[in-house]
């Protein structure tokens, strides 16, 4: 009985070893669909960023306004080819295991500045189309909403966009209902069932992604 739970014991220290080690090897890239300054989905993607370093992971929070792009044209593209911050994103895609995305719900889809940025990413330095950005790599949908869904509609199209470039998107997806009386004044969560399904989510992004298959 002694030498079972001793063997127990160490497998238990081995498994949490490993995991710690996994999660440290983990590179997440987080952002908000939003560009405004005092964005519920900056807050919320900030809180699911800390779960994640919480977690041993490697986090990078970018802001996209400081990624401001033209909205991606072929004439342009082929012309001057990708813009100095589109290739930075996609690089920062490009370098990352997971991807949190929090999404604001725009006219029940997702923002513009949003679907302008992963258009860019979905493209090569050549002028080609590339999942180099997306295949291989988990993507962790949240969305902080005004509305009582939470922001669940633009969610749906959102995963529909990563899924269709190679991305794979995780099945549990968070929603924050009324936004303007979730956080409080420091930018945190206030429920608790919603921040404990945040933390199940990341938990989630963290486990290793199938590994893409050949084209």
């Amino acid at each position: 009985m002694k030498n079972r739970m001793l063997f127990l014991s160490s497998l238990f220290i081995a498994a949490s070893a490993l995991a710690a080690q996994l999660s440290a090897e983990t590179k997440i890239l987080a952002l908000a669909g939003s560009t405004r300054e005092d964005s519920y989905n900056k807050k919320l993607v900030k809180e699911a960023a800390e779960i994640a370093r919480q977690s041993g992971a490697t986090v990078t929070v970018i802001d996209l306004k400081d990624f401001s792009m033209p909205f991606y044209d072929s004439d342009s593209e082929k012309n001057e080819g990708m813009p100095a911050n589109a290739k930075k994103l996609r690089d920062l895609m490009i370098s990352s295991e997971g991807i949190i995305i929090a999404s604001p719900e725009y006219n029940g889809s997702l923002s513009a500045v949003l679907k302008n940025a992963l258009d860019w990413a979905s493209r090569s330095e050549d002028g080609s189309p590339s999942r180099d950005a997306f295949k291989g790599k988990k993507f962790a949908l949240i969305s902080a909403s005004m509305g009582p869904g939470g922001g669940s509609r633009g969610l749906a199209h959102l995963r529909a966009i990563i899924e269709n470039v190679g991305g794979e998107v995780i099945q549990q997806q968070t929603v924050v209902p009324t936004a303007q009386n979730a956080f409080d004044q420091n930018g945190a969560l206030q429920n608790a069932a919603i921040k404990d399904q945040l933390k199940q989510e990341v938990k989630q992004l963290l486990v290793p992604a199938k590994a893409p298959q050949p084209a």
